[in-house]
């Protein structure tokens, strides 16, 4: 009789046992804590000298560990010429993190198995089924054009390998580039696909990696797979769900009063603000063009949402916008070793590129590296913003300011820093 209860007992056991491996291992809840009363200290002191040395007129941050929030504070002013202090509910342009918005709404389409990521783009968009590479002028100064070694995939337009330039000085080309205006904001998408189809390509795809408008293309590839307007389909499928309603394109005129000011600093650190009709103008109409790689604002809390989404593998308070394994395959590095040419990429530390993310690949090497934890996802904005998740320790951070040009302070060193505390010395 013993011996029977013994053998039950221990087949329960390994039930209980096999049950409980099925379950995928949550490193996020033995982790040690992070933001502890140390941490938050010297967030505030290092994110208030940024503000009292006048580098900046404001700042804010917010930080969840664990799915509660630790941290929130914020310096200085989001309108420091009319005294209006930077605020929980302050409205900022927040350029290309917006990105990361639209590769989910793409990636909603994937799992739709509405297109695979190897996917050639003129499956769906014709527009880029003719497209020539350039490769210099010939003596009369005439374009040299050659056919691409592959077609440009939509894994291309995730990782940013698709061979788009971007910018008017590249020599020859960019005059084209220039000449095309593909991102004027009066064309509609179908219109920006058009002209970029028509304009050589810089490189050959799948040959380096070059930031441009591969997000601009995204949001065309759900306008046209979906058969959807791009502004309605990311307002249904992603923002709406996410409770992110005040993360738009257009600010209403009620609304404007929270709208940060935006500041340039020259090279004699003079911090001066800019014209609103110059720097807010693009949110004050509703123009034809909806970027997908820029053009949103948001608040704090709205991003972190976004941010919350993705830290808790594509679900929020209920709402599924993506899978786990979405998310995994959004937060993993997709540039083959081979892709030796990264643009600026290497500047922001041991870092890949996922879909739509900088993916970081190992710890900083060096004390002048950007701090962060081997798994970490995140991007930022042209005008200093800043977001990543860490799923090691399940943290999300957002920092709002609005600085032209993009950080030549330091501030997201000093922030990463003042989060994870000062990286050490690398032992040799």
């Amino acid at each position: 009789m013993n011996k029977l209860k013994l053998f039950i007992a221990g087949f329960l056991l390994i039930g209980i046992a096999c049950k409980e491996s099925d379950k995928s291992p949550d490193v996020s809840k033995n982790a040690p804590v992070v933001i502890d009363n140390i941490a938050v200290q010297r967030i505030d002191s290092t994110l208030k000298s940024f503000v009292d040395s006048g580098n900046i007129a404001g700042v804010s941050a917010l930080i969840y560990e664990k799915d509660k929030e630790v941290y929130y504070n914020a310096f200085g002013y989001a309108d420091r010429e009319a005294k209006k202090p930077m605020d929980r509910n302050t409205i900022v342009q927040i350029y290309s993190m917006t990105k990361p918005i639209t590769g989910t709404a793409l990636m909603t389409l994937f799992e739709d198995k509405a297109f695979e990521l190897d996917d050639p783009v003129s499956k769906y968009a014709p527009e880029f089924a003719d497209m020539k590479v350039y490769e210099g002028e010939d003596t009369s100064g005439n374009p040299i054009l050659a056919d691409p070694k592959r077609p440009m995939t939509i894994r291309d337009l995730t990782r940013h390998t698709a061979g788009f330039g971007r910018n008017a000085d590249i020599p020859g080309l960019g005059k084209m580039i220039k000449e095309a205006d593909a991102l004027n904001r009066n064309n509609t998408l179908v219109q920006m696909a058009e002209k970029m189809g028509e304009t050589p390509l810089y490189f050959h795809p799948g040959e380096q990696w070059e930031y441009g408008p591969c997000v601009d293309v995204q949001a065309f590839m759900v306008e046209r797979i979906s058969g959807q307007p791009y502004g309605e389909y990311v307002r249904e499928n992603v923002l709406d769900p996410l409770g992110m309603e005040e993360t738009r394109y257009y600010v209403p005129e009620e609304d404007r009063g929270r709208f940060s000011a935006m500041y340039f600093r020259n090279d004699q650190g003079e911090l001066n603000q800019l014209p609103d009709e110059e720097a807010k103008s693009d949110y004050f109409n509703h123009w034809p063009l909806t970027r997908g790689g820029s053009g949103l604002t948001s608040t704090l809390d709205n991003y972190m949402r976004f941010a919350l989404m993705m830290v808790n593998e594509g679900t929020l308070d209920s709402v599924t916008i993506l899978t786990p394994e979405t998310v995994k395959l959004m937060s993993a590095n997709h540039l083959d070793e081979s892709i030796e040419k990264r643009s600026f990429l290497p500047s922001k530390g041991q870092v890949g590129f996922g879909i739509d993310f900088a993916v970081r690949l190992r710890p900083p090497v060096s004390t002048e590296e950007n701090n962060g934890v081997v798994g970490e996802f995140f991007w930022d904005g042209a005008a200093s913003t800043l977001f990543w998740v860490d799923p090691v320790n399940k943290i999300t951070a957002v920092l709002f300011v609005q600085l032209f040009p993009y950080d030549q302070i330091g501030l997201h060193k000093s922030f990463r820093d003042a989060v994870y505390g000062p990286i050490k010395e690398v032992q040799l």
